[in-house]
């Protein structure tokens, strides 16, 4: 005998995104004024670098506003993006009390918001969570999208769940307290978003990127809502990655194991550079981009402080087999999407944007590269 279990239903994941300098004090009023209903008990996920500077604030305003709110805090870097970490938060909220009527707040960079989504979505099997975000790399990437994870020894991204948040503020006064090299990294994402989607974003970069290094207020705002743009049309129409989504991964094959392989030596975003002009060298091979955009991305990547060739401490070898824990791997294939030129992609088929790749193919330009 059969029973059928009707289960379908529609939900709304809409959320908003606020762009603003001190964000602090709408987000203590949207709380205020219904933004998560009618709880009252917060923690402030947050890393030992974010913590002095704006989680603290953040912690102490909603206490002001008689909230019941606690700081966790980590230790800052990409290590942290463990399992383990995921562990310490949810066994730190539990001592304190929180069960199914909190929130959790992510103040920080890309790997506060993807840790604390992902502690979020299976803490009293899901709660709802508000990204704050500090840096330019969260910005253009990690806060906006819903894609949560941690990494293991084995791979990065591939334990984790899609959960949305209920609000993101983008704070560009944070980016003031970052260094110099923290901003770098963060152009890399911006620079993947102009040669995968957006034009004018790419062209406005090669005018204007050594104006983020000031702090350059119209700049910020000009590539934050471009990088909130171009992130928001792949996602509105690809939420779970069944096809287009992948071309956000554009330059991610090769710059996540660059990564993993430096034993995190390199940043995110200075080893997703290397992926970008990797995949562009690639598509050149393949007839997808001329030479001369090719340059263009190299170039433009070097001008805002990005290395575009593989150190050479990093072990080719070791980094070819790492390629094989991408996402996109299919029955044991390497997959890669590739820009089309600047500003497009280029798709294989209806609503299929990722190409199988022999090794011996990517292992040649490692090789030059």
């Amino acid at each position: 005998m059969d029973f059928e279990c009707q289960l379908k239903k529609v939900v709304d994941d809409s959320y908003t995104i606020t762009i603003g300098y001190d964000l602090a004090g709408e987000l203590i009023n949207d709380l205020k004024n219904g933004l998560v209903g009618k709880i009252k008990r917060f923690a402030v996920v947050t890393d030992s670098n974010v913590r002095p500077l704006y989680a603290e604030r953040i912690n102490g305003l909603l206490k002001d506003a008689g909230f019941i709110s606690n700081i966790i805090e980590f230790k800052a870097g990409e290590k942290s993006k463990t399992r383990a970490v995921k562990e310490y938060v949810e066994d730190s909220m539990l001592s304190l009390g929180y069960r199914r009527d909190c929130c959790i707040i992510a103040v920080g960079g890309g790997v506060v918001s993807d840790l604390a989504g992902f502690t979020a979505g299976t803490f009293g099997r899901g709660v709802p969570f508000i990204n704050y975000t500090t840096t330019l790399l969260a910005a253009a990437d990690a806060s906006i999208g819903g894609k949560t994870a941690v990494d293991t020894p084995l791979a990065t991204n591939l334990i984790g769940l899609f959960n949305q948040p209920k609000k993101v503020y983008i704070d560009l006064a944070a980016w003031k307290t970052l260094d110099k090299r923290e901003l770098v990294s963060g152009l890399a994402e911006t620079i993947k978003h102009g040669c995968l989607g957006d034009r004018e974003l790419f062209e406005y970069l090669e005018k204007n990127i050594e104006r983020v290094f000031d702090i350059d207020r119209d700049v910020c705002e000009y590539i934050s809502e471009h990088n909130c743009r171009v992130k928001y049309n792949v996602v509105m129409k690809d939420e779970r990655e069944s096809g287009l989504r992948e071309i956000l991964n554009l330059g991610h094959t090769v710059g996540r194991a660059v990564e993993t392989v430096s034993d995190y030596r390199l940043t995110h975003g200075e080893a997703v550079a290397i992926g970008l002009v990797a995949q562009a060298r690639l598509g050149e091979t393949l007839g997808y981009i001329s030479h001369g955009n090719v340059e263009r991305v190299t170039e433009l990547c070097k001008r805002a402080g990005l290395p575009v060739s593989i150190p050479g401490y990093i072990d080719k070898k070791e980094l070819v087999k790492k390629l094989y824990t991408d996402k996109k791997v299919r029955d044991g294939k390497l997959r890669f999407v590739f820009q089309k030129e600047i500003g497009e992609m280029v798709c294989f088929g209806e609503n299929s944007y990722g190409l199988e790749i022999a090794e011996q193919q990517i292992a040649a330009i490692i090789d030059e590269m």
